[in-house]
């Protein structure tokens, strides 16, 4: 394989670039006509820490590199605009199989909106992918920060959480799957598909990018992705914010088959839910008359549930109480840990 025919094949399968995107791939730089505000974040995915190609298939990795860097423009309530890839590969994987991880980042972009504007290829001891996103708005003033929460803010939740651990879970320990059905109380087939769906939560997450903008349209007043678990993601915004949060643990939404898989490994679902991360669901803070409207919209738009998970209150840190009073301590995953 070397390196130039390789660029060359990944530019011939690249998706369009949009408006902004005045020259891309190909040249010493991409050159972007960027109109308002700009958030630039950066991420990085390796193998044998964020993913082992035994699980998952070179697509699949390619698109959960993609969307956890988008999650983040989604965080700050951005629409999507340029993303830049730096592919390390490694001896054992080839041409072909690069492609792959193109395709299933460029499936993404296309879903998105977002366009693969350039970037760089690398030899690597092991397979790893380092990603630039860029994402716009109206001005400064449009995005969401982790800084904003005020005492008597309701605290919201997108979606439902839990979903990727209980699929890392069954990834893991293929043996769990019979203990799924044995102990979850599902029939066969109910208990097939939300196994599928909890995998797919793990290696396909999807960025919450509309979701964000329409709870940045909403005046939402801090918001952070839920990429470390609820535990410690909220930690990080009440320190930034300089607030505290107060979070009903039974309220929170729970993915669908998650008790099962708690059941089966033995497990707390609510302290799974909570600490297990990468679920990249949105976490923010809303006005309390902002919450109908924003609700309503999800469900419009998005097809998308948001739960009032608790409040944001004076103080410091964050409290989970579950629903026979006990507190639940979680401080969510550190990679460095």
């Amino acid at each position: 394989m070397g390196e130039f025919e390789l660029l060359a094949r990944v530019r011939e399968r690249l998706p369009p670039t949009g408006p902004r995107v005045r020259l891309g791939s190909g040249d010493d730089a991409a050159v972007t006509l960027p109109d308002g505000a700009t958030a630039t974040s950066v991420d990085v995915l390796v193998e044998g820490v964020h993913f082992r190609r035994g699980l998952a298939s070179l697509a699949q990795i390619g698109h959960k590199a993609l969307a956890t860097a988008l999650s983040d423009l989604a965080a700050m309530g951005a629409e999507a605009g340029e993303a830049y890839v730096v592919l390390g590969v490694p001896p054992d994987v080839d041409e072909d199989e690069c492609i792959e991880v193109l395709d299933g980042m460029a499936g993404l972009a296309v879903a998105t909106g977002a366009s693969l504007a350039g970037g760089d290829v690398s030899r690597a001891a092991e397979l790893f992918l380092a990603i630039t996103v860029v994402g716009h708005a109206a001005s400064p003033e449009s995005f969401v920060s982790r800084a904003g929460a005020k005492p008597g803010d309701a605290l919201v939740l997108t979606g439902e959480i839990g979903g990727a651990a209980a699929g890392l879970h069954l990834l893991n320990n293929p043996n769990l799957a019979a203990d799924f059905v044995l102990k979850g109380a599902m029939d066969g087939l109910r208990a097939k598909s939300a196994m599928e769906a909890l995998v797919t939560r793990q290696l396909e997450p999807t960025p919450r990018l509309a979701a964000g903008r329409i709870l940045a349209s909403r005046g939402a007043t801090a918001m952070i992705d839920l990429s470390d678990g609820l535990g410690g993601d909220a930690h990080h915004l009440a320190e930034r914010s300089g607030i505290g949060l107060r979070i009903d643990g039974g309220d929170l939404p729970l993915a669908d088959g998650l008790a099962a898989v708690a059941a089966a490994a033995g497990r707390d679902p609510l302290e799974l839910a909570v600490g297990g991360g990468e679920d990249y669901e949105l976490l923010a803070t809303l006005p309390p008359d902002e919450l109908a409207g924003a609700t309503r919209l999800l469900a419009e738009t998005e097809a998308l549930k948001l739960t009032r998970v608790g409040e944001v209150v004076d103080g410091k840190g964050v409290e989970i109480r579950l629903p026979d009073g006990r507190l639940l301590e979680s401080a969510g995953f550190d990679q460095l840990a």
